[in-house]
């Protein structure tokens, strides 16, 4: 389906940058919805300057408002937000709201999240944690966050004029960077810096996200492949979890992937400069890699102090069928 079919307005529903919308016109027809996702990563990361990204982020209401843009832009971020509604209660609300107003207040806009079947509790723990960045790191993950919703909604537009529409995954912060998008960062950089007079913010200097991990089949000698690996951290930081206590609920999921050819897993939490302190677990699917092994599963706590939170934690198991060990690597 070519996208002469497709206007500003209907480009502006998938993101609410005018620039982007134009560009989008300009850059059409679109010969399938593959090229329409290349071309909105293009445009967005390198032609769309500070003030279309906030116009954009501004188009968003925060979760469980009404948004004010077309009745298609409504639609599509009441359905997106379905999942957070629904396991949402007064009390969680009330949290979300009062952290919604502390984000504003820091970074000047609303907190963005490619909400699309993420819980309530999942939202308000992923906000806990991107408050902690400097201004220049979050507006980049904001950044971020838009082009994934940017793509879900290309997909609806696309499936809603064709019979049939192609499903794009949408875009993870681990493969959005060309080198022109790697330099977004120092643009921006710059941008903010001349309206605001402040000096230039600091850039990360993190290559890869700040907790990772690989397993390693002592037994055979060789890298684990398709494990399965969380990375959770205990929701309070002012009361630790304590030997022997259950801890039903109190861990927050951060991310999780599958361990590759090498047995390294994915990104497991998003690329931030500093490090939450707290407890942390990372647990692997033991049992369904050795179906006949000693272990159905396998839990590392550990903790990273205030001190450490610039450093890197890698996290590695090795294992065998009845036997395990891990160490803290870099």
């Amino acid at each position: 389906m070519g996208s002469s079919l497709f206007d500003e307005k209907d480009f502006l529903a998938c993101c609410g940058s005018t620039k982007f919308a134009k560009e989008m016109v300009l850059a059409g027809p679109f010969s399938t919805h593959q090229d329409a996702i290349h071309a909105a990563r293009h445009i967005w990361f390198n032609k769309v300057d500070v003030t279309g990204w906030l116009e954009a982020f501004a188009a968003h209401p925060q979760i469980g408002q009404t948004p004010h843009k077309t009745p298609t832009f409504a639609q599509w971020s009441k359905g997106e937000q379905s999942t957070a509604l629904a396991t949402a209660n007064e009390s969680t609300l009330q949290e979300l709201f009062e952290w919604n107003a502390r984000y504003r207040e820091k970074f000047g806009f609303v907190f963005l999240i490619c909400a699309s079947g993420r819980s309530t509790p999942e939202i308000l723990a992923e906000l806990k944690i991107r408050y902690q960045n400097r201004p220049i790191i979050e507006f980049e993950i904001a950044a971020q966050e838009q082009m994934k919703i940017t793509e879900l909604r290309l997909s609806k537009l696309f499936s809603d004029k064709a019979d049939t529409a192609p499903t794009i995954k949408p875009l993870s912060t681990t493969n959005i960077a060309t080198k022109a998008e790697e330099d977004r960062v120092n643009i921006v950089g710059a941008h903010l810096t001349a309206a605001t007079g402040a000096k230039p913010a600091h850039i990360p200097k993190r290559t890869r996200p700040p907790i990772t991990t690989h397993v390693l089949d002592t037994s055979r000698g060789c890298p684990a492949n398709d494990i399965e690996v969380r990375l959770e951290m205990w929701k309070d930081n002012l009361a630790r979890p304590q030997f022997g206590e259950a801890d039903i609920g109190g861990w927050i999921l951060l991310g999780s992937s599958a361990t590759d050819k090498d047995g390294r897993s994915g990104q497991l939490m998003n690329m931030v400069e500093a490090l939450v302190p707290g407890v942390y677990r990372i647990s692997f699917n033991t049992g369904k890699y050795n179906p006949d092994g000693f272990f159905p599963y396998v839990s590392i706590v550990f903790e990273i102090k205030e001190s450490q939170k610039w450093d890197h934690f890698h996290v590695p198991l090795l294992l065998s069928p009845f036997s395990l060990s891990t160490y803290r690597g870099s």
